[in-house]
């Protein structure tokens, strides 16, 4: 019988319990398997384990039935017949304490962060720009941080925008990147932001990361559920952005934790692939080394997709447990595909994983651990445990009385416009405002560390600089390895 530090993935063909350390749950891991192969209810049975040792989860519900994670499970037919084949395993049919957002505020708490908060470099790959727009919206922020320019929502870039157009001198040195077709094609950027609804993400009251790590009353850890069922369809761009700025803000801001028995935050993103398609190279070599250094701040990354092969190589490379669901194989291409998944697991000598690959059923794995060592241990078919809580969704009476019954009910529901760039360069108009003189700082300001990238982009050509620059300054950054600002200046 496992002890509280370990947590049960399921048992092996002999019936015995197959475990992961707890302590070593900050390895991230791999959740993967074609569609309807139970990833999933893999990851339901996972949250409830972590929320049961005291340990936050944070997952992305792609589907909507994750919700059933607020549910009392009652097992019956095969699940029930599972139950019966692992005497081991404690199931007691539960509710588990959760928390519901969405960017929309629709189905859960609404989900916001600020303008300022995602800094530059996310914000470029929301909107998805250029290399010279990429640094015209650096010019942008250099300037917002120089003079105390709040953006908390795109009404403030707007009007910042147009306030550089009419007031190019503000912009000194860097004023050759701000361009007419530039200022443009951000502003028409930012417009379809806005017809894709995405800019509910944007404003106040903000997510504060304690509420995500604060355990509930009976001392389980909370599950925070993102129902990213239409934001994944409809502005996928939307939903990785975020993940990103998640990623980036829990490595800003947490402290290091050094080795522990357990992680402070467990996160699981769905879709994983979509935070990697299309990202910039200078993005995607931040996110990998988010993830590498992630972990000593007590958290653990769990990636759910349908292959592995929709991640980086050097992000796979980083992955401690790894639980492969079935995969089907029809083109040789797909059959290659399946040869490297397989090539992925240590070797077991009782097994042919390239076989088993394709025979897995519902709620079957093949599944590598982390030995105490921390080294992989030796792949294992194994059948995943069921939930405790209810596999399928909630009604929408239930989720409605699982909102308001929230310790968070209230408190991010009200949206909040307080003065910042939008009404402060209003009050401006008749006349520029000289610059604020910027309080002394113990460490460099945004605009001294973008600095060097604009303005040696300003004195060329523009567009064969900007490109060389903005690598550069993609290297050189590092207040925030996601671009954002440091916590202790982003909220004033």
């Amino acid at each position: 019988m496992p002890d509280s530090s370990q947590f049960i993935l399921g048992a092996d063909p002999a019936g015995q319990a197959v475990v992961q350390a707890m302590r070593l749950a900050n390895r991230h891991g791999l959740v993967a398997g074609a569609t309807g192969t139970g990833k999933t209810v893999t990851l339901q049975h996972m949250a409830e384990a972590f929320s049961d040792a005291g340990v936050a989860v944070f997952a992305a519900d792609v589907k909507g039935d994750l919700c059933g994670l607020g549910a009392v499970g009652k097992p019956q037919g095969k699940v029930a017949e599972r139950i019966a084949g692992m005497p081991w395993l404690e199931h007691r049919p539960q509710a588990y304490p959760v928390s519901l957002w969405d960017v929309h505020g629709q189905s859960g708490h609404p989900l916001r962060t600020t303008l300022s908060e995602m800094g530059p470099l996310l914000l470029g790959n929301l909107l998805e720009l250029t290399d010279s727009q990429q640094a015209a919206l650096y010019a942008a922020f250099k300037v917002a941080d120089r003079e105390g320019l709040l953006l908390l929502d795109i009404k403030d870039l707007k009007a910042l925008l147009a306030h550089l157009k009419d007031n190019p001198q503000l912009l000194g040195e860097d004023s050759a990147l701000m361009t007419t077709g530039s200022s443009q094609a951000l502003l028409r950027r930012l417009a379809t932001l806005e017809q894709q609804g995405a800019e509910a993400l944007f404003g106040e009251p903000a997510l504060q990361l304690e509420d995500l790590l604060r355990a509930d009353a009976d001392g389980r850890g909370r599950i925070h559920l993102l129902d990213a069922s239409r934001l994944v369809h409809e502005a996928p761009k939307v939903y990785a952005t975020f993940l990103l700025w998640l990623l980036a803000e829990l490595f800003e801001q947490l402290p290091e934790r050094g080795d522990a028995d357990k992680p402070l935050l467990a996160l699981f993103f769905d879709e994983a692939h979509l935070l990697f398609n299309g990202t910039p190279k200078a993005l995607q070599d931040r996110l990998e080394q988010v993830v590498r250094l992630i972990r000593s701040k007590g958290v653990g990354v769990y990636f759910v997709t349908q292959s592995p092969g929709d991640l980086p190589d050097d992000v796979l490379a980083q992955l401690g447990l790894r639980i492969q669901h079935g995969l089907r194989a029809f083109t040789a291409k797909e059959q290659k595909s399946l040869k490297a998944v397989a090539d992925g697991f240590r070797p077991n000598p009782d097994i042919d994983t390239l076989s088993v690959l394709t025979e897995l059923g519902i709620g079957e794995a093949l599944v590598g651990t982390l030995q105490d060592k921390g080294t992989p241990g030796m792949v294992q078919r194994v059948l995943i445990a069921p939930p405790q809580s209810r596999i399928g969704p909630l009604s929408d009476a239930e989720r409605a009385a699982l909102i308001a019954a929230s310790p968070l009910a209230g408190r991010y529901d009200k949206p909040v416009d307080r003065e910042s760039a939008y009404e402060m360069l209003n009050a401006r108009k008749g006349g520029v405002a000289q610059p604020e003189q910027a309080p002394a700082a113990t460490e460099p300001s945004f605009a001294d560390q973008a600095g060097e990238f604009l303005q040696s982009a300003a004195g060329q050509a523009i567009k064969s600089a900007v490109r060389q620059a903005a690598n550069q300054f993609g290297r050189q950054l590092v207040r925030g390895l996601m671009g954002s600002l440091l916590g202790s200046s982003k909220r004033r």
